[in-house]
């Protein structure tokens, strides 16, 4: 008996938990937790937005407020869509827990095992760069206080916030309200932002080792030996060896599917968000650069950037990874020393490729299927959209 909750998920499970988002145990103390933690992130968006009440709007404030408003905004939309969508993950979680407990070969569960530690790897390596992130945020923003105690002068330097914001307030008087707010924010979207990219990746890692054990059957059924001296009982042995890895395939596909089309909303949002901002972010750091030559001011943008990038590399390569899967299938089936079958299984054989001779691919809106071809175009387009942001200032 798998436990999920134990076994693959235990990260992702204190991880969602953090943010209330654990599909089971959900309880009135989890949702109230969902909304206090979703207000101080929807709140420090909005506060980015009202600098447009307050300053008149250029180019460069316009610039600057959506650089990092708009992944804000992701976050918001990433963390309220998971927290919609809930139920939707525990279905999905009990569904690969049933697949799991009826899997009773040592060399299918070994497989799962290897999966599973793929997607722990995942989850403690991108964990720690959130983590690190967040460090190097908190130490950036207190930056001016760190100075006057190791380099004093006769005058405390002024303090620079990481991200334009309008609280309507004396800024300066209020300086560490907003830090908190901003840092509590900060804190908030990268648990969002790791908790709910390993939990899809782990999932998805999860059904690779489904389509890995669909060829594992395939292979196990049409075996040389028992191809050798075919009799009625090893004709019926590879016959339901051959269902089992039709089911397993079906069921792998399913899965990755149904989850997809349950996020379908959230992926859309992340893909032409994510464009925009790396667009917007490239053209802030290359402002930055160029005008006011302040290295110091790159740090949060060069930082979006790289989140994003990777965030969408990440997405896009798991989504490659499953397409691999279900070609290794449709290899196997190809491989496997069918011409020595008897005619009926030729027959199963032969369904077989026909079925997999189209691509198998994760679509977004019918518009985007993921693979590494897709994550350099969305960078091809994000440096297409800053050349245009570039040539209108010019």
């Amino acid at each position: 008996m798998i436990n999920v909750e134990t076994n693959y998920f235990s990260i992702n499970k204190l991880l969602l938990r953090t943010l209330g988002l654990w599909p089971y145990q959900q309880s009135n103390l989890t949702r109230f937790q969902f909304i206090f933690l979703s207000t101080i992130l929807t709140t420090h968006v909005i506060f980015q937005f009202t600098v447009f009440f307050s300053q008149r709007c250029t180019p460069d404030l316009i610039t600057k407020v959506l650089s990092s408003g708009i992944l804000f905004a992701l976050f918001v939309i990433k963390y309220d869509m998971f927290f919609v969508n809930i139920k939707a993950v525990k279905d999905l979680l009990e569904q690969l827990l049933d697949i799991y407990n009826e899997l009773k070969d040592g060399n299918e569960i070994a497989i799962i095992n290897e999966y599973g530690c793929y997607a722990i790897r995942s989850t403690i390596s991108l964990l720690v760069f959130g983590i690190s992130s967040l460090i190097l945020c908190i130490f950036a923003s207190f930056w001016s206080d760190i100075l006057d105690i190791i380099l004093p002068t006769n005058e405390s330097r002024s303090h620079n916030f990481l991200v334009m914001t309008e609280y309507f307030i004396d800024q300066k008087k209020y300086f560490y309200f907003i830090i908190l707010h901003f840092i509590l924010s900060f804190s908030i979207a990268t648990i969002v932002t790791v908790s709910v990219g390993t939990m899809l990746l782990t999932y998805l890692q999860h059904t690779c080792g489904l389509f890995k054990i669909a060829s594992y059957r395939i292979e196990r059924a049409m075996n040389i030996s028992l191809l050798q001296n075919i009799n009625e009982m090893k004709c019926i042995f590879i016959h339901e060896g051959l269902i089992c890895a039709v089911d397993m395939h079906r069921q792998a596909m399913n899965l990755s599917t149904c989850l997809i089309s349950s996020f379908e909303s959230m992926l859309f949002c992340l893909l032409v968000c994510g464009v925009l901002t790396m667009s917007i972010n490239l053209f802030q750091i290359f402002q930055i650069m160029s005008f006011e030559g302040n290295i110091k001011e790159c740090f949060l943008p060069s930082l979006f950037v790289f989140v994003v990038g990777l965030y969408m590399f990440l997405a896009n390569y798991i989504a490659q990874t499953i397409t691999n899967h279900n070609e290794h299938v449709f290899t196997t089936v190809y491989n496997v020393k069918w011409y020595l079958a008897p005619l009926c299984i030729q027959r199963m054989i032969l369904f077989l490729l026909q079925k997999n001779y189209k691509n198998f691919t994760l679509s977004v809106g019918g518009l985007f299927n993921g693979s590494i071809e897709t994550f350099a175009t969305l960078v091809k387009t994000s440096v297409s959209y800053f050349t245009v942001l570039y040539s209108t200032q010019q």
